[in-house]
């Protein structure tokens, strides 16, 4: 288990207590809203959260407006995924004052890889350190793209 970290800033927390998410914001942002998991259901988003090290932001109302996690053995390898903030939020530097959370969180500063995969924000990300791999040629991946989108998927309708 990781030590918990709360950071606040101009009215906004980020907190890496599990006990604070809000499971169907996530579910609702992840499932509908973001390229890369749509149709995602609620039970495979409350496996993953388990399963990694979560981080919420938080308005200074209290609600859900951002998260990220990462998956990671906590000793050599740690992958950022599901990093978002909502519409109504960006543009006040929360995508990067999480990264700079993320990168910062004391149970991971002897990391040796980092990894992460976007689209969209690679400015964002290179301000950080984060390239395109030295080595490219050699990471394989498996990618199915429309796995929640499928009948017959593990964990579909169970919510």
């Amino acid at each position: 288990m990781a030590t918990p970290v709360t950071v606040h800033r101009d009215g906004y927390t980020i907190s890496t207590d599990p006990a604070r998410l809000d499971l169907d914001a996530i579910h609702a942002f992840l499932s509908t809203d973001s390229h890369w998991a749509l149709g995602i259901p609620k039970a495979v988003v409350a496996k993953s959260i388990a399963h990694s090290l979560p981080l919420g932001v938080y308005a200074p109302d209290g609600s859900q407006v951002g998260f990220a996690r990462v998956i990671t053995d906590y000793a050599t390898f740690a992958y950022l995924c599901d990093v978002y903030v909502l519409d109504a939020h960006r543009g006040r530097g929360l995508g990067a004052w999480l990264t700079e959370t993320v990168l910062a969180l004391p149970d991971l500063q002897r990391i040796r890889r980092w990894t992460l995969a976007t689209k969209t924000a690679h400015g964002l990300y290179e301000k950080f350190g984060f390239r395109v791999p030295q080595w490219s040629n050699a990471y394989m991946d498996i990618v199915r793209p429309d796995i929640y989108l499928s009948a017959g998927t593990p964990g579909a309708g169970a919510e």
